[in-house]
This record gives C-alpha cells, structure tokens and sequence, in this order.
C-alpha cells in the first residue's frame, strides 16, 4: 500500500489489528522475492543474536535491534546502484547487511573486536561499509541528515547521476536540523531520498505524546518535497516506492521523501520486549506481530506456489547456523590493541 493523499494522518496504517494479511506480489519476480526473503531472515537471525548476547552481558555497547521492521531497508537496498551513498542512524544493523555489508565484520563491530567494520572502536552504532555504499552510521539523533544532503550537494555539482538515501526515524523529525535540511534539499533540488521508519515510538513516547498528527509526510508537503507513505511492513510496497523515488531523484526531479510505517518489537534499546528504557512497554505489541513482515511475504509466496512452510524454516536453519558460525569466530578474534585508542579515536 501507497499513499500520496493525506500528509497529516497515517490512518488504518496506525491500527495494529490492520495489514494482517499476505502481502500482493503480483507482478513481482519471485525469484527476487525469495532472495529478500532469505535477506530478510537473515537479519532478523542476526539481530535475534545480537539480542542473546546484549542480554547476556557479552555485548556490552547500547544495541537498538530492528526486529520486525526489516523491509524498509532491504526494499531500499534493492534500488540502490553502484556509486550511490547510504546514511543511517542509531539503528542501522538493517541497513548494513542489506547493503551487503559483512555479517561477521558487523558481529565483530558489537563486540569490540579488531576485526570489526570500524575497528571495535564504534559498537553497534558507527557502522560503515564503504564498498557497500554505506557510508556511516551514528548514535546522535538526526546527525547524518544534513551530511547526506551534503554528499547529495557534491553530486549535483560533480553533475553524476549519484542518488544520496537518509535512513532516519520519526523521532528524529523532532530536531531542527531534519527540516532545516529539508528546507536545504528542496531549495537546491538535490538528489536525496529520505526515507522515515516510522514506527509510532520515540524511545518510550508514542508519536500521540509527542507531535499533534501521526504522519510526518506533512514537513515534506511544507518544504515542496515529493512525498510517499508505505505500510512499512510491505516489502513489494517498499520496492515501488523506493523505486519511485530513487529514479525522481537521479532524473533531477529534487528530494523525496518515504515513510515507512512500521513497528519495532523490541525496546528503544537492548533485548528485552516488556520494557523501554526502563518502562512497562504499551500493549498491542502481540498485535504488531501479526504484521510480521517475513511471514506476510512468506505467506504471499506460499500462495502463489513459490515457498511451503519446509522452506521458510530451512532459510532460518540456515541463517542461524551462519549467524552462529560467524558469532562464533568473531568472539574468537582479538580486541583492539591499546595504542589504538590514540591511533583510531584521537588525532594526532
């Protein structure tokens, strides 16, 4: 589902006991589909060990997982070219193995292993994988908007048909900067896709507690930005829009923006499903879970004669033992040498 209507309200796309359904793949390859399918299990495996051991104290950097909102990034990822740039936020292990980033170089990066895609010296939340297009990852809130509208500038002025993508969330629509950037993009056209993962909570606080309408398309509208909404939890829904967007962006039709309305199963940070940064989690979190992305693709693909339920618990099989395999020898790799802390984090 689409929406280019109503700019103020996210409408049924904020009832839990909505989209419960198999997603509609007509038209789709199913080949495609069941590559991000095994994408999609992938991460969640991964985020699912990263939670074990954030719980257990073998992880000892904040993690926020992105259990059960898997498809805005690997639905962004799939139009993303060679020479386009990624920035993410505090939450951004999605982003990273969508892209194609090294599962074990980011299990090594959690545990403050050398080995790490930044050198054990970031955690969970300074993540980059260069080759992959993502080119950073940080934990302050709204921090690489503004740089991704500058990658975008640099591309406009170097005239390549590079497209920039800002992966943020709704509570980061909340800082200045998000719409003084917005304002910034729109002024000067830039190719810059922002895509919101829209998943009703800041921290502990409900969108209702924070801002007086539930869609943050409306700050698009005001600053003459193109504008979308996804149910985030629609993998075929994500392709379109972001397909939409990408190619407005590398024609020279200026930003655009995406909310993708999802959910988020586990707290602001940590593992733990009951509590958000130390408050009684609000109920309807069971109902969400019926909205599980992977199983209403799985279900649509089951349909259509393409996945039976063997397969679906072989791909976990098989995304738990690489997991479990790349864990494994990542907790075996060393830890930064100690003259890295001036080598690696203060310059010289």
């Amino acid at each position: 589902m689409i929406t280019t209507d109503d700019s103020h309200h996210l409408g049924k796309l904020a009832d839990s006991n909505s989209y419960w359904d198999p997603i509609n793949i007509d038209g789709e390859d199913p080949r495609e589909l069941l590559d991000q399918l095994r994408l999609m299990v992938l991460i969640r495996c991964a985020e699912e060990r990263i939670g074990e051991g954030f719980g257990k104290g073998v992880i000892r950097c904040p993690c926020h997982l992105v259990i059960g909102q898997e498809v805005p990034a690997v639905g962004l990822a799939s139009r993303i070219q060679k020479g386009d740039k990624v920035f993410g936020a505090h939450r951004s292990h999605a982003h990273y193995l969508a892209l194609g980033g090294d599962l074990r170089k980011l299990l090594a990066e959690v545990l403050g292993r050398d080995t790490g895609c930044s050198k054990g010296m970031g955690g969970s939340m300074h993540l980059i994988a260069l080759e992959q297009g993502l080119y950073g990852t940080v934990p302050i809130v709204g921090a690489t908007i503004p740089i991704a509208a500058g990658a975008a500038l640099a591309a406009k002025l170097d005239k390549s048909d590079s497209v920039v993508v800002s992966f943020l969330g709704d509570g980061a629509t909340e800082e200045g900067v998000f719409h003084e950037t917005l304002n910034f993009a729109s002024n000067f056209q830039l190719p810059v896709v922002f895509v919101i993962e829209n998943n009703l909570f800041a921290s502990h606080l409900h969108m209702s507690l924070r801002q007086p309408f539930d869609s943050t398309c409306r700050f698009a509208q005001a600053h003459g930005v193109s504008w979308q909404r996804v149910d985030g939890n629609d993998l075929v829904a994500m392709k379109r829009a972001s397909s939409l967007a990408v190619c407005q962006a590398r024609a020279g039709a200026g930003p655009q923006l995406i909310e993708a309305v999802t959910y988020r199963w586990r707290g602001h940070v940590g593992d733990r499903e009951d509590q958000d940064v130390g408050v009684a989690r609000k109920e309807g979190l069971e109902s969400w879970k019926k909205r599980d992305p992977i199983q209403r693709l799985a279900l649509a693909l089951e349909t259509s004669g393409r996945l039976d339920e063997g397969m679906l618990q072989d791909m976990r099989k098989k995304s738990q033992t690489v997991v479990a395999e790349a864990w494994e020898q990542a907790r075996l790799d060393p830890f930064p040498a100690a003259e890295a802390l001036l080598d690696r984090v203060y310059f010289k």
